[in-house]
């Protein structure tokens, strides 16, 4: 009976626990990025390092744009006239480029982590 009350003791507990700062600081960033006439704006991205990032991109072309990065380990097709959503793993200081696949020659950004 004394371990039964136990239990429900704790578990009341807990379920009245609020979250601290450490666990605020698992939230990820949200980073706004749009494509329009087949280039991304903003073009450099600050990103606080070893946070994750949420990229929530916005493709206002008619027609589809890939997200593509070799050092961020990301591709995402947004088709045209639509929003994708691109999920980063906490980053190293550094610069990441990207790219749009489908015009590389003007879709070309970075990530910069700080």
């Amino acid at each position: 009976m004394i371990r039964i009350f136990t239990n429900a003791l704790a578990v009341g507990v807990l379920g009245l626990t609020v979250p601290g700062p450490s666990a605020r600081a698992a939230d990820p960033t949200a980073v706004e990025l749009t494509i329009k006439d087949h280039r991304f704006t903003p073009s450099e991205i600050h990103v606080p390092a070893g946070k994750p990032t949420i990229i929530t991109i916005h493709n206002q072309d008619a027609t589809a744009e890939e997200f593509d990065s070799t050092a961020l380990k990301v591709e995402k097709v947004v088709a045209g006239g639509s929003t994708g959503t691109v999920r980063l793993r906490p980053l190293g200081a550094g610069k990441y480029p990207f790219m749009g696949e489908y015009h590389a020659d003007t879709a070309e950004g970075v990530v910069i982590a700080e």
